[in-house]
């Protein structure tokens, strides 16, 4: 008969059996494998950072950092762990005996059956999972632990609960990290227990009778009590915490500190709910003996409504029927400590604010002409515009390239500093003729030799007048390491030292090689440290390549910003770094900063929008500092160096007085050096930052008031204005530039900005900082404020001006004719005799040329403006006056506007008829432009090129004609009048 059933079809049967020996014996050994793999990897990431920090002799910072992260794993997640572990045992522990069964409870028996025999393995389970968790948070506040534990006092106190700045900036936080850490771990020992009780019948749901046991209740209620009480102290700390609470203040934004609501609302509503809270949790311990959750539901619901009306709406009514109505009263006294306190934690309370015409009163423009070059060395090699013409005259080769801005630095010549454009020719790995791994990391491995050139001067076709030049580099800088390992375009690692040569560089006798001897860089001779870069920069050919032996080394972390960043992980850092030529070796300056948003009534700002500008946007190089890093108080506490060739990282003290610079220094003792071991020749290159001097601008559009009254209204409020020269839209960048403020006898190299009012673009003020370190001066501030019943052209509108005088407007576009672009330079201001002068240097591209060269140069001075080849020439038209000279020129009757330039006279008549046709195509081609003909233009230029050329021919042969004349005389004293006569044309 048919099988009815309903089980499977007959048929043959498949047996699964357990995996031969075999394939558990290679399923295990591939485990085994893994897991051995996964230790290694992580072992390499460990080993390298110990070799690296070793190698640039900052280990104790590794090891200082790496015991604190342990600690405070290890403590805090044992403390997590036990706290879970005990609530889970104690409610296991406090079980109630198993009774006639609900068929709730009759579920629960299923699972507390399935977990018996894993009991003990669960609770280690939940509490080492909890307590890696707990632990892994805790060690990412090693640098709060730090702080704390080493903190310094500032010596000052604040205005509303006199206690040190310290408590605010050190304290103050660790005590937050405790609070939360202890909140986290009662929530989830509620939870855990609340779970544990539930599953052996201490808490029921659905059960009839009580819905939970006595035990039970006892043993939540004091945990909930432990909750509120943290929630007590909670509130106790938010009375302080009032200080540097930020908030919405139609005065400014991210305003810190107590105002008049915080003062007479928050603060007494936080101090009764302290003492509410406190009468709440006792009520929930109390239940111990009560066992009953009345008294504690009730003071739980207290506490939450007194919340909402004390914590609430009283302060809310406070806003609305005190300040509001009279506002700028009850918010002076509040508004001056945070004044006070601001420019304190900014290092702007010294500003120096000085009321300026705007507008000069000399009727003499000669002695105005001549006060330009005692008032600037007005720089018009604009570094953030001729780095493609330092890439075109001096790259050398393709694998050689420099940064997209150059720096401005000042070297001595002569006893005098002249303001010089520097950069370095660093490697380039995309240029490298043919890429692969031995070529990438093994021969083309560093840049070399620095180049520079005056920032007030260019030769006559416009090009850069280099001060050092060539490869290798020679010049004013004399000698010096040349060889580039570090720098802000190495980003990749390089192994050097070993059998494999690098190539040094080329000249015209072919490629020079060169072995790295330097102190920088991990050894690789050891076969573990190669295993352990292999793995950490997941190239196995570190490990078996020949290209390896005795004596190599590898590079990395070569940039100077990540070099420093790791060996000060506590420093912010500027976001320029720039080189130096150095006691004979190239080094990077690096300027850093100590920070902290702790600052009681200090207003904060975001680091990343206030350092950040035109030059940021567009480039990636000039990164802006800690992006989204909100702090209320700054300090230029460190300068660093970094070598080029060896890697080597110095830090020097730079603010002896800031508190936040000694506690690090405690914490990390022997790193730092003390100010006295910065060499004379060091702080002759060291200058104010640009990051600082940006973040103190910003502030000072606002602080820069002293009165209450005034700032509440607003009416001083300045703002950055837009970069004029482009459309970018964002704020015209700080310019380096050697200048003489009003109050000061001689220049000094400074940093200045400009400031508009806010919502319009006419001038408000002038801000310049002393950036030459180690003069009596550096780091003053002053700001000309120019007075607000007139207005003068802010530099927006002199960029506008510019553009729309029709005979500049019409030079431009001659000057963008064909393929030629054209690009506008810093627009540099300079106070002058109670007016502002403007000077813009225009660069042009022109056709198959790649790169800019200075062809005008823009000035503006009251009203006035000049569109001239040379500065001079600007200057002297803007003035209706040349520069007195020592022996000056007789007055030719001139217009002094107009270019009257003529070709030197001379008695031969060859050079006097090829400087006459000079002349004529001169003429003709100033025809040509007032004109609009270009192509009349164009065949004009080429007559004068030729006509210049034909007189500096006969010239030549003129003057060769002479020295072989006299010569002759020498050798013959007797020769006659009529061979002297005969043997060579007049040369005058």
């Amino acid at each position: 008969m048919p099988d009815r059933g309903g089980g499977p079809p007959s048929g043959p049967r498949i047996r699964v059996g357990r995996p031969s020996r075999r394939v558990r014996t290679l399923l295990l050994t591939l485990g085994v494998l893994a897991v051995l793999l996964m230790a290694f990897t992580m072992f390499a990431g460990f080993w390298t950072d110990w070799l690296w920090y070793r190698s640039v002799n900052y280990s104790s910072v590794f090891t200082t950092t790496l015991w604190t992260k342990i600690g405070l794993f290890f403590v805090f997640g044992l403390l997590m762990a036990l706290a879970v572990g005990f609530n889970i045992w104690l409610a296991h522990r406090l079980r109630p005996p198993l009774s006639a069964m609900s068929m709730e409870q009759q579920n629960l028996d299923r699972y507390r059956m399935g977990i018996a025999p894993y009991k003990k393995w669960l609770l280690l389970g939940i509490t080492a999972l909890v307590g890696l968790i707990a632990g892994a948070s805790a060690s990412g506040q090693w640098r709060t632990w730090l702080m704390w534990v080493n903190g310094v006092p500032f010596g000052q106190k604040d205005p509303q609960f006199k206690l040190d700045v310290s408590f605010y900036a050190f304290d103050l936080p660790w005590y937050r990290f405790l609070l939360g850490f202890g909140f986290a771990a009662v929530i989830i020992s509620v939870i855990a227990a609340a779970l544990t009780h539930y599953l052996y019948g201490g808490l029921r749901v659905t059960s009839p009778g009580a819905r939970a046991t006595a035990a039970a209740t006892g043993h939540l209620s004091v945990l909930l009590g432990v909750f509120v009480a943290f929630k007590a102290v909670a509130y106790w700390l938010d009375r302080y915490g009032l200080a540097v609470k930020s908030s919405d203040f139609k005065a400014t934004d991210n305003w810190t500190g107590l105002r008049y609501v915080d003062a007479n609302a928050y603060l007494p509503a936080k101090t009764i709910l302290f003492c509410i809270a406190v009468i709440c949790a006792l009520l929930f311990f109390a239940t111990l003996w009560r066992r009953t959750w009345q008294l504690p539901v009730i003071g739980f619901g207290l506490m939450v409504l007194s919340a909402i009306l004390i914590g609430g709406l009283y302060p809310a009514l406070v806003q609305k029927f005190q300040v509001q109505p009279n506002e700028q009263a009850k918010e002076a006294p509040y508004v001056e400590k945070n004044l006070a306190a601001t420019r304190d934690a900014y290092g702007i309370e010294g500003t120096q604010v000085s009321e300026y015409p705007g507008r000069s009163e000399t009727k003499d423009k000669t002695k105005l002409r001549d006060d330009v070059d005692a008032a600037a060395s007005v720089r018009i090699m604009d570094p953030n515009i001729i780095s493609p013409t330092f890439q075109q005259l001096q790259q050398m080769r393709n694998y050689y390239a420099f940064p997209t801005n150059l720096d401005v630095d000042r070297y001595a010549k002569d006893g005098k500093d002249q303001d010089t454009v520097i950069g370095l020719r660093e490697l380039n790995l995309a240029g490298i003729p043919k890429k692969n791994w031995i070529n990438n990391h093994f021969r083309y491995t560093h840049g070399y030799g620095a180049v520079a050139a005056k920032g007030t001067q260019v030769d006559p076709e416009g090009r850069p007048v280099f001060t050092e030049s060539d490869l290798p580099s020679e010049g004013d800088l004399g000698k010096y390491e040349q060889r580039i390992y570090y720098g802000e375009k190495t980003t990749t690692y390089s192994i050097v030292g070993g059998p494999q040569k690098e190539i040094d560089y080329s000249d015209d006798t072919g490629e020079k090689t060169f072995s790295y001897k330097g102190d920088g860089g991990v050894d690789l001779s050891n076969p573990i440290n190669r295993a352990a870069y292999a793995a950490a920069f997941s190239e196995p050919q570190i490990l078996y390549s020949g290209a390896i032996g005795e004596g190599s080394k590898i590079l990395y972390n070569r940039t100077p910003k990540e070099r420093v960043e790791a060996v000060a992980p506590w420093l912010t850092i500027d976001g320029d770094a720039y080189p130096a030529v150095v006691d004979g070796r190239i080094q990077w300056i690096v300027d850093a900063y100590t920070t902290t948003n702790g600052y009681p009534y200090a207003s904060r700002t975001t680091l990343g929008d206030t350092t950040a500008d035109s030059l940021t946007a567009a480039n990636d190089q000039r990164a802006v500092v800690a992006q989204q890093n909100q702090v209320n108080y700054i300090r230029n506490s460190v300068k660093a160096t970094v070598d080029a060739y060896s890697g080597d990282v110095k830090l020097y003290q730079w603010d002896t007085k800031d508190p936040v610079l000694k506690t690090w220094m405690k914490a990390f003792p022997d790193t730092v050096k003390d100010k006295s071991e910065i060499s004379g020749e060091l702080m002759a290159h060291l200058r104010y930052p640009q990051d600082l001097f940006k973040v103190q601008r910003e502030l000072l559009t606002r602080y820069h008031v002293k009165d209450a009254n005034t700032f509440l209204s607003g009416s001083e409020v300045w703002q950055v204005p837009d970069d004029p020269t482009n459309k970018s839209g964002d704020a015209v960048p700080p310019y380096y530039l050697s200048m003489k403020m009003p109050d000061q006898k001689q220049q000094a190299f400074s940093l200045t900005t400009t400031f508009t009012p806010n919502g319009r673009d006419n001038l408000s003020a002038f801000m310049s900082v002393d950036a030459e370190a180690g003069t009596g001066d550096y780091g003053k501030i002053r700001i000309l404020k120019l007075p607000t019943s007139t207005t003068v052209d802010g530099p927006k509108q002199v960029q506008s001006q510019f553009n729309s005088e029709q005979d500049i407007a019409e030079s431009i576009r001659l000057l963008r004719g064909g393929d030629s672009e054209v690009e506008y330079g810093n627009l540099l201001t300079v106070p002058l005799d109670g007016g502002l002068l403007y000077v813009e240097p225009v660069y042009v591209r022109g056709g198959d040329l790649k790169y800019p060269l200075l062809r005008k140069v823009l000035v503006s001075y009251g009203g006035n403006t000049a569109f001239e080849d040379t500065l001079d020439e600007a200057l002297n038209k803007v003035f209706g006056a040349q520069a007195t000279e020592p022996e000056p020129p007789e007055d030719t009757g001139e217009d002094p506007g107009q270019d009257t330039t003529e070709p030197p006279t001379s008695t031969n008549p060859t050079v006097r008829e090829a400087l006459g046709d000079a002349q004529d195509a001169f003429d003709a081609g100033q025809k040509a432009l007032e004109q609009k003909d270009l192509t009349a233009y164009a065949e004009a230029q080429k007559d004068l090129e030729e006509a210049l050329q034909r007189a500096e021919d006969a010239q030549a042969k003129a003057d060769q004609g002479a020295g072989d004349q006299n010569g002759d005389d020498k050798a013959s004293p007797s020769a006659s009048p009529s061979k002297e006569a005969g043997g060579g044309s007049d040369t005058g």
